[in-house]
């Protein structure tokens, strides 16, 4: 039965596409709900039906698109879920294309313009674009025009971004029935096949507002208001007396360059239930790097040879405190995963802050607000909020992909 392989939702979707003309199907949504699932599903359906469409037209080779943020992220969304679901084995030319069901399938990655390459002045006969909302939108707009062969169809599927994205505008909210756009959105509880267990400790530890929202709820929202709201004076903080009593387990600091604006370097502890603790701050304006080289300095003689996570906005800088024995890691800067990160620590009240100690954490916290319309925060009040963000972040970057693997 359809029911033990796939959601209300999806079946309806399934029904939906089968009955209906359409040019473009839209699966728009939260994350864990199967909008990908489905459309790897319904890619092989298409594929199917590409052959067949090609048999009447007399084409012995048609072609068909398949995009991702990345060619690694379409062989890790699609290509390897298709492997483990179907036992299929793809066999790669050596410009990353394969047949599939007398179909040759041409890969590019939409992230970034130079996409375009792979597929210019191709006819395809359809397409599928995964992670629509990341996509360079000239290289999905030359997706769209490559898919003019007979009966071609576009297969997308997206988390939500901020309310102003072309995509949301553009095409999801475009309801004129010549465009020929099918758009379904997607929640968490649509997903009747992850336990309810999980679904409520995902939502209990969901940053509130806009992550709680896009993830959730599945709605295309901003930021509204502070950007760490779920930072409690009572919860959150810790003092000299009670952070003694604790045993750490490592610690670990995170650098961000400044001069005419703050400079900062913090450090953070980890102890052995993986609680979180921001034990100091070192932010000044107007010093050089000899004088931040002095502060790493006397960081790694009281907590040994530990990690500095740093800005990679200064290289020099970087190499300047290697020179100096101290061992600087480029951080991972993704804005917007690693406030998730650290906001999350905050909600769950794994990440406490030694309050009375910080002086510039204290007058950036409840002022690091959201860009109205942009979905990013605005870029002030950020100086330490960013060294936090890159410790944190890219500290327990191997962590958060051994437990994806």
């Amino acid at each position: 039965m359809l029911s033990e392989l796939y959601t209300e939702k999806q079946i309806q979707i399934l029904k939906d596409t089968s009955k209906r003309d359409w040019f473009m199907l839209i699966n728009h949504g939260a994350k864990r709900t199967g909008k990908t699932i489905l459309n790897n599903d319904l890619f092989l359906r298409e594929l199917i039906r590409v052959r067949e469409v090609a048999d009447r037209e007399g084409v012995e080779t048609p072609q068909y698109i398949l995009a991702g943020a990345t060619l690694g992220t379409i062989q890790k969304n699609v290509l390897i879920e298709l492997t483990n679901k179907y036992g299929l084995e793809f066999k790669f030319d050596k410009y990353n294309s394969f047949m599939l069901f007398g179909v040759q399938v041409v890969q590019t990655g939409h992230s970034k313009v130079s996409g375009i390459g792979a597929i210019r002045g191709m006819t395809a006969y359809g397409a599928y674009i995964n992670e629509a909302s990341l996509a360079h939108e000239e290289v999905f707009d030359e997706i769209k025009s490559r898919c003019s062969g007979y009966g071609a169809r576009i297969l997308v599927d997206t988390n939500p971004d901020h309310p102003e994205h072309w995509l949301l505008k553009d095409y999801i909210e475009n309801t004129d029935a010549k465009a020929g756009i099918l758009s379904y959105q997607f929640k968490l509880d649509d997903n009747t096949f992850l336990n309810e267990r999980y679904k409520q400790s995902i939502k209990a530890s969901t940053p509130s507002g806009m992550f709680y929202e896009r993830n959730i709820n599945g709605m295309w929202v901003s930021g509204d208001g502070v950007v760490y709201s779920d930072f409690d004076l009572d919860q959150n903080t810790i003092t000299t007396d009670d952070l003694n009593e604790i045993p750490m387990k490592e610690y670990f600091a995170g650098v961000d360059w400044g001069y005419e604006h703050y400079g900062s370097i913090v450090v953070i502890a980890r102890d052995f239930h993986d609680n979180f603790y921001l034990i100091e701050e070192h932010a000044y304006q107007f010093k050089f790097i000899d004088d931040w080289v002095d502060i790493a300095l006397d960081i790694k003689n009281r907590y040994g040879n530990i990690n500095f996570y740093c800005d990679t906005a200064r290289p020099e800088y970087l190499t300047e405190f290697r020179k100096n024995k101290i061992r600087a890691i480029n951080a991972d800067k993704n804005k917007l995963s690693g406030i998730e990160e650290v906001a999350k620590l905050f909600k769950l009240n794994r990440f406490f802050v030694l309050y009375e100690k910080m002086d510039r954490f204290k007058q950036e916290v409840f002022k690091y607000v959201w860009h109205k319309t942009s979905g990013e925060p605005i870029k002030e009040f950020d100086d330490v909020l960013d060294s936090i963000r890159y410790a944190i972040y890219t500290h327990t970057k191997p962590e958060r992909m051994k437990r994806k693997r």
